[in-house]
């Protein structure tokens, strides 16, 4: 069954749907705060502040904006992240002059990792868009930026396609790219060496669901302490490009040092962190637990 890449394909990318689901169920509300402090940094003087004021003019429903695209983005990102993880773990196979069935190092499990990301980015930039202009609408109409909201999905697509044509789900997609990949590289290789450390001389397979989410989680924040302004870059290009054209990556990167200081490319890092930990500790725990069961049902055939 191994040998047969179609059905390992398959088997891959319904885990990564798996993971993806996990995520987002688990850390929406974080999220939300974290690109409403990236995007409005002098709205809010912190995490707590964000919370209270958030859930005083929207109520708790303000958390949840956006996770229907965020469920999307997530499920679409995840499934061809791992879909293509498992062809590049192949690609670095043959470069390196490995068997098919050989187990990879943790450096070269993040190499390919990183190069699976950036074909993930493709599918995850246009629904990123959507969530995180969903997640901020009641700031830009707060700030003026905006006169009039749009409160759904299918609003938020029909004033892109509007504005801007299809290719307007594609702002920020270059910051996209320069947070996946070496975000990703860190993210697989945080996680590698975490199930490394854990499994000692066990087979990584072998490992419970605790050193799982521990080792995701340390993954999810290997990810996120190493890219994050990029992130908050790609945050405000994505968000505020509702109210006209947006300056690219370095643009809107050396605008933000000029105005605001560097303090405001960590504006939302501290639920970002908090998020990251038992998200993408989910995320891998639904991946792996699916992924083996697929496997066994597979091979009894």
């Amino acid at each position: 069954m191994r040998a047969n890449p179609a059905i390992q394909a398959a088997i891959d990318l319904t885990a990564g749907a798996a993971g993806g689901t996990a995520c987002v169920l688990t850390g929406q509300p974080f999220d939300t705060t974290k690109v409403k402090m990236q995007t409005f940094p002098s709205m809010y003087r912190g995490l707590i502040d964000c919370i209270v004021k958030t859930y005083k003019q929207v109520g708790l429903r303000g958390f949840y904006k956006g996770t229907t695209p965020a469920l999307v983005a997530n499920i679409a990102e995840n499934s061809v992240l791992f879909m293509c993880y498992g062809f590049c773990q192949q690609i670095v196979r043959g470069v390196v002059g490995l068997d098919r069935k050989a187990k990879l190092s943790d450096l070269q499990n993040a190499a390919s990792g990183s190069v699976a990301s950036a074909f993930a980015a493709l599918v995850l930039c246009p629904t990123e868009l959507v969530k995180c202009r969903l997640q901020t609408m009641h700031e830009m109409q707060l700030s003026g930026k905006i006169t009039q909201g749009h409160n759904t999905v299918w609003s938020v697509v029909k004033s892109v396609v509007q504005k801007d044509g299809p290719l307007g789900f594609y702002h920020g997609l270059s910051s996209t790219l320069l947070r996946e990949v070496p975000g990703y590289f860190f993210f697989f290789g945080g996680y590698e060496l975490s199930r490394t450390f854990f499994a000692a001389e066990r087979p990584k397979d072998q490992l419970g669901p605790i050193p799982l989410m521990v080792s995701g989680g340390f993954g999810g924040i290997c990810l996120w302490l190493a890219v994050y302004p990029v992130d908050c870059v790609k945050s405000r290009i994505q968000v505020l490009s509702m109210s006209g054209k947006q300056a690219g990556f370095m643009g809107t990167f050396a605008n933000i040092l000029r105005k605001e200081g560097v303090f405001a490319l960590y504006s939302g890092l501290k639920p970002t962190l908090i998020r990251a930990f038992p998200a993408n500790g989910a995320l891998f725990l639904a991946y792996e637990y699916s992924r083996k069961m697929m496997m066994e049902q597979v091979d009894a055939y």
